[in-house]
């Protein structure tokens, strides 16, 4: 891999957030992680989806990031 260079996502909170869970207990870790901050939540996973280049990953934490968007907007 000459002239490549590896990017890593290191995320500022640890969540326990993987791809492969279920949607709601996906949402409740990064929810509680973030001291139910949704606005935090959401941007954690947006980061995630821009970075990734796994696309199960990329639709699992976009689709996380818009609900959480959502409930901050309805919530505030």
């Amino acid at each position: 891999m000459v002239g490549k260079k590896r990017k890593w996502f290191e995320s500022k909170t640890h969540s326990g957030w993987k791809k492969g869970m279920p949607v709601g207990e996906r949402r409740e870790l990064v929810l509680e992680a973030h001291g139910r901050d949704y606005l935090s939540a959401a941007r954690s996973k947006q980061a995630l989806a821009n970075v990734t280049r796994d696309q199960a990953t990329k639709r699992a934490a976009q689709a996380d990031a818009d609900y959480f968007f959502r409930m901050y907007r309805k919530h505030g």
